[in-house]
């Protein structure tokens, strides 16, 4: 039976640990919160408290990897706020435990913010060229872990990231002068996001980059303001005086390789 370690149980990591589970797989399951800890036992995963900084790891993260064959790095950069963290660092402090492990294969959750927003179709043959620092920082992890021949890698770049429970209309209702109104979605559900990550472990797909968002791309506009009447919430109001800048991220690549068939395309 496969072991698998995924670094960050969190809003993806935890219900894709029970799914694996689920399917037969060991997981062995890290979270930074102690409290947590009791949680994820309580789903049938090996549990440790790990905490992955720029300059340390705090954690017994050897132990972690011990005897996996397959980690999923879901540890997203936090860029935001005051005390903004260098992502690459804190990968590269967890690269000298992975290649002294007997992890074979690393998959990577990074995230379509690696393409620019230049209103073209975008496959993964396209040039990432990302404008935010998180992009910036995603793709030269990217980078750092396919250069790395102690292991292979596969990397899931994936869309906004949704769910029962999240959805980026809450944030949105009533606020006035959003950008980008004509600008296509690029939006996938949880259910999906844990149904490509187990369909590259399934079929055992290394050493490759998939997109994954639902082929379904209506503008920023139209799909937010349908969201805020079905969820009855105040409708957000758009600025219409610049043209709006986006991209439609492609997904047939998972679809063919992977032979995936989004699950969750009423979103």
């Amino acid at each position: 039976m496969t072991q698998i370690s995924i670094l960050g149980c969190g809003w993806l990591g935890l219900p894709l640990a029970k799914s694996l589970i689920e399917k037969g797989f060991w997981v062995n399951g890290s979270t930074t919160s102690l409290e947590k800890i009791a949680v994820l036992k309580n789903e049938g995963i090996t549990a440790f408290q790990i905490e992955v900084t720029e300059n340390e790891i705090i954690g017994n993260l050897e132990n972690f990897l011990k005897n996996s064959a397959i980690l999923i790095l879901d540890i997203p950069p936090k860029l935001r706020g005051n005390q903004p963290e260098n992502f690459v660092k804190k990968i590269k402090n967890i690269l000298s435990f992975v290649e002294n492990s007997s992890v074979q294969k690393v998959l990577f959750i990074s995230s379509t913010s690696v393409y620019a927003d230049d209103n073209s179709k975008i496959n993964e043959e396209t040039k990432p060229q990302p404008e935010t620092e998180s992009g910036k920082q995603l793709l030269e992890v990217e980078n750092l872990l396919k250069a790395n021949s102690n292991f292979q890698t596969t990397i899931i770049r994936f869309g906004g990231l949704i769910g029962d429970d999240r959805n980026p209309i809450h944030f949105l209702a009533g606020r006035k002068n959003i950008q980008n109104p004509d600008a296509p979605i690029n939006i996938i559900h949880l259910k999906d996001c844990i149904g490509v990550i187990e369909s590259v472990i399934e079929k055992n797909i290394w050493n490759e980059t998939f997109n994954a968002v639902c082929p379904f791309h209506p503008t920023r506009k139209d799909y937010y303001t349908q969201k805020a009447i079905a969820l009855n919430l105040p409708i957000p109001e758009f600025d219409f005086s610049n043209k709006s800048i986006g991209k439609i991220i492609s997904s047939t690549k998972t679809e063919t390789v992977l032979n995936y068939t989004f699950q969750k395309t009423n979103l």
